[in-house]
């Protein structure tokens, strides 16, 4: 099999294009939407949404070639249907595909303005810090919930990142801009609770998931609590934008096929269950950062 067929299947398998490229195209342009709005600047040139969605990519994929090989012996052990395992691609080609982006992202961040690059340094810190378990992965292994918290946070640091292409060339932030940082953070909580609820029967053993861990009915409302905070932090945006009653009744219609998603997991934990949890727990994250990002230039168009 050639190279170029094998890093396709890879890409099919571990960082899905189809679904990455349109996710993180809104969640970029939509960080540097929000940050602008919310100073009541006027947008940036093309290049700063150029440089967002390549420093998005870039950061993501460096995510996806740390994850593997943090989780290198459990995949070796418990998944070894999984690409590096079962010796599609080896260890170093993919380290290889991860070194390429760093350049990569270094000029995104320093054609469109060099003093974005402390923050590009402070992501990289935290995904090191990650990669390396933080130096405790016992105490982390044993607590679940401390693993997601402070994995997740690389969430809100990506996006002062992209927000910061807007705020750091105007002379800075707008104070509100807490209310979308914390909605990374949730809705990375959201990504990742709704990408490990699985059925019963595709449980593994050695494999830490949060059904097994709280159980279906459990996680299911936790994940749909993750879900309503995520909602409340959206109208709080869209308030600080001049659009949080729009933005509560769009939130809300959203929230129904959430409710019924969780409910049926809950109820039922089927595969087909886990796979529509998975699907919408991608859907609302991409709804979010929509409604945030380019609601208020839509009212605004229409008005």
């Amino acid at each position: 099999m050639s190279s170029q067929n094998r890093f396709w299947i890879y890409q099919s398998e571990r960082f899905p294009l189809k679904k990455t490229v349109p996710l993180l195209l809104v969640f970029s342009s939509a960080s540097i939407c929000v940050s602008a709005r919310l100073a009541d600047r006027p947008l940036p040139e093309w290049p700063a949404f150029a440089a967002g969605f390549v420093l998005a990519m870039a950061l993501f994929f460096q995510m996806r070639v740390c994850d593997e090989f943090k989780d290198a012996e459990d995949d070796r052990r418990y998944r070894p249907e999984r690409p590096i395992p079962r010796g599609l691609v080896s260890p170093g080609e993919v380290l290889s595909l991860g070194l390429l982006t760093i350049p990569l992202a270094l000029a995104a961040a320093w054609f469109w303005h060099p003093s974005i690059l402390w923050l590009l340094g402070a992501v990289w810190i935290w995904l090191a810090a990650m990669t390396v378990e933080f130096g405790v992965p016992a105490l982390l292994k044993a607590r679940p919930v401390l693993y997601l918290l402070s994995h997740m946070a690389i969430m809100p640091l990506i996006d002062l990142l992209l927000t910061g292409l807007e705020w750091i060339p105007a002379g800075g932030a707008a104070p509100s801009l807490w209310l979308f940082l914390a909605l990374s953070f949730v809705n990375g909580c959201v990504l990742e609770i709704g990408r490990k609820l699985w059925a019963p029967e595709n449980e593994i053993a050695g494999v830490d998931t949060y059904s097994a861990l709280w159980g279906p009915l459990l996680a299911g409302r936790i994940w749909f609590g993750c879900v309503l905070l995520s909602c409340a932090l959206l109208v709080g945006t869209g308030s600080a934008t001049g659009v949080g009653w729009p933005s509560a009744l769009i939130g809300a219609l959203a929230l129904i096929p959430c409710g019924v998603a969780a409910f049926r997991y809950s109820q039922a934990p089927t595969v087909k269950a886990q796979n529509w949890m998975d699907t919408v727990s991608g859907l609302w994250v991409f709804f979010c950062y929509a409604t945030a990002g380019f609601l208020p230039y839509l009212i605004g168009a229409v008005v």
